[in-house]
């Protein structure tokens, strides 16, 4: 059997949609909405980085996210409302492992919107992507062990646990824990 990621996927930034949500490119108008997220003390504090000062600082975060689209390495999409085009927070596929065809996801979501469902939906849809349309063959999350809720999301889309690392990862003067799941194609239904 041959393998191979579909790397047509960088040629344009695929939209995509779920019964509620659409998934897409961010722009530098979004900086204050994702400025807004961000900076919820329920989302930062389990981000285990640097809590952007101004929404200045969120441009630069977009920016990256866009280079690294451009250099074919990682692949984030603002979730919004179809409803109203509310952005309510963003999913991605980074760190790229292309010769293993993995790689890891991070996601966000305004605490406003917690509760109703929208992260399941959001990554049941982006998921599918990755195995279906992208041609991952798994995917890892790397979660702070303090946050049930992430952990919880992932338990419900089949994520198993392959590690705990104690004190593994330096951050603010602090030596912090990391849980690692994963899910194969094979265990996404």
């Amino acid at each position: 059997m041959t393998y191979a990621i579909n790397e047509s996927i960088f040629d344009t930034f695929p939209k995509l949609e779920s019964e509620r949500l659409l998934f897409r490119e961010y722009t530098k108008a979004d900086a204050s909405e994702l400025f807004n997220v961000r900076t919820h003390p329920e989302v930062s504090k389990y981000l285990d980085s640097d809590v952007p000062q101004s929404p200045k600082d969120i441009e630069k975060r977009i920016a990256l996210i866009q280079q690294a689209f451009k250099d074919k390495n990682g692949i984030t999409w603002a979730i919004t409302l179809k409803e109203n085009n509310t952005l309510i927070g963003d999913f991605g596929i980074w760190r790229l492992d292309k010769q293993n065809f993995r790689g890891e996801i991070g996601y966000v979501l305004n605490p406003d919107y917690w509760g109703k469902g929208y992260m399941k939906e959001a990554m049941n849809t982006l998921i599918h992507f990755a195995f279906h349309t992208f041609n991952l063959h798994s995917l890892e999350a790397n979660i702070n062990p303090k946050n049930q809720n992430s952990r919880s999301i992932l338990l419900k889309l089949g994520f198993q646990k392959e590690a705990y690392f104690r004190e593994n990862y330096f951050y603010n003067g602090k030596f912090l824990d990391s849980e690692i799941y994963s899910l194969l194609k094979s265990d996404f239904v």
